[in-house]
């Protein structure tokens, strides 16, 4: 049985509307997605930088991607995707 994505960080790039809470909003309603945390790395005349991270127990890529478009939004990279049974926490090497 394959195992469902669990866990996204995204660099995200998106205009200034939809605001953040109406984004993470959007984001937290596709199926498989439990949470959704977006923090403002960076903000300038007509856009905004920011890090989304999505969890969930079998997160959808394709729907994901497609809700950030309707947002006006473009995921600029995958900085860290977690699958398997569950979560790993990061440590320090």
């Amino acid at each position: 049985m394959q195992q469902g994505v669990k866990r996204l960080v995204l660099d995200v790039l998106k205009p200034h509307e939809p605001d953040l809470p109406e984004l993470a909003t959007r984001l937290s309603s596709i199926d498989g997605v439990d949470g959704v945390n977006i923090s403002l790395v960076e903000i300038d005349q007509s856009t905004e930088s920011v890090r989304v991270t999505i969890e969930g127990n079998s997160i959808n890529l394709n729907h994901l991607k497609d809700t950030m478009k309707d947002c006006g939004a473009v995921i600029h990279s995958i900085d860290e995707v977690s699958v398997g049974k569950k979560l790993i926490q990061k440590t320090s090497t």
